[in-house]
């Protein structure tokens, strides 16, 4: 699965953020020992990657890397060995997400100084333009080959996107002039925001079968949906009802259910496997951020779930993808260093 993170409009996350808290605090008292003792994980540290994006089911891992001068080069990672995607002509290049066949996507600069979504297939990168304006980004492509991210148009507005046989097609909006989409799975089903008619405010959507329905939040202004599985579970972050705090949200039957944090104020969830097992950051009460995946349900911090010889020197500070194999691509500290980490389960040693 991958998950996208990155910003249009707002600077919220879709390419570039406690009803169920108190499950959350028990976890961390005692509840989830059981799953702990059963879970562990290794860490394997993806060296000149910086910023980790996706993974796909076979565990091939994209993201970007910066050179010496500065600029952004797409990445994939196959077998612990980096290749550079290279660009559409200009300086810099992102990957964003990868499927099962190793297909990328993302965003490049092209030699005319726009930026365009790009998808690469046997080594070559496509240009998939835009729908009108100057600047497109590509987040996420499913088995089929379908691609979907956002595009602006010749009017100036910004549009969420399926690409299929090159061919970009706007996928509309809920009623508003801005919107972007973060997620495909394999029956072709899309996550993303979209500002609502007559609105300031963005709310998650999920397009079945070419119709486009609001998700709603969890009782505050906006949401954000940024990652779906094959069974059509959506995962996202939307605001509740205290003012200025965001949760981690998964949809269970179409209901948008609060996955809480990790004892702090804001969390959120960026990708969900085929295993209902959701991944994402939370604050912790220290305020600190901190990598999580769902257990039983129940979010977990991930740094109790590495082995102590390493939880003494890495942080893990947010989990971007997960795979149905359960590898985590995370983001992590060690040293006082930002890196980019690969997850493996591994049997817990007693």
């Amino acid at each position: 699965m991958e998950a996208q993170k990155h910003a249009i409009g707002n600077g919220r996350s879709w390419s570039g953020k406690p009803s169920l808290q108190a499950l959350t605090v028990l976890a961390a008292m005692g509840l989830a020992s059981n799953a702990h003792a059963a879970v562990r994980y290794s860490i394997t540290d993806l060296g000149t990657l910086d910023v980790v994006t996706g993974i796909n089911n076979v565990g091939q891992v994209v993201g970007y890397s910066y050179t010496p001068s500065g600029s952004a080069r797409a990445f994939v990672m196959v077998d612990g060995v980096m290749t550079d995607l290279g660009t559409l002509g200009g300086d810099n290049s992102y990957a964003f997400g990868i499927n099962d066949a190793g297909q990328v996507v993302g965003r490049s600069s092209t030699a005319s100084g726009e930026d365009h979504a790009f998808v690469m297939v046997d080594g070559v990168m496509t240009d998939l333009g835009t729908l009108g304006g100057r600047d497109s980004r590509a987040n996420a492509i499913n088995d089929a080959g379908q691609v979907v991210g956002w595009s602006s148009t010749a009017s100036g507005g910004i549009r969420p996107f399926v690409a299929e046989n090159g061919v970009m097609t706007d996928l509309g909006t809920l009623g508003g002039r801005t919107g972007g989409a973060a997620a495909i799975n394999d029956a072709g089903q899309v996550v993303g925001a979209s500002y609502t008619a007559g609105s300031v405010f963005e709310h998650a959507f999920v397009t079945v079968d070419g119709v486009m329905t609001d998700l709603g939040t969890l009782g505050g202004s906006d949401s954000w949906a940024l990652g779906i599985n094959n069974a059509g579970q959506v995962v996202g972050e939307s605001y509740t009802t205290r003012s200025g705090d965001y949760h981690a949200f998964v949809t269970v039957n179409g209901v948008m259910t609060d996955l809480g944090t990790l004892g702090g104020d804001d969390s959120r969830a960026l990708d969900i496997n085929d295993a209902e097992q959701v991944v994402g950051d939370s604050r912790t009460a220290s305020g600190k951020w901190h990598a999580f995946v769902t257990i039983d349900g129940v979010m977990t911090d991930l740094n109790a779930l590495l082995d102590p010889a390493d939880a003494a020197v890495w942080t893990l500070t947010s989990a971007i993808a997960i795979n149905d194999a359960g590898q985590i691509a995370a983001q992590a500290e060690i040293n006082g260093q930002h890196r980019a980490v690969l997850l493996t389960r591994v049997p817990r040693r007693f």
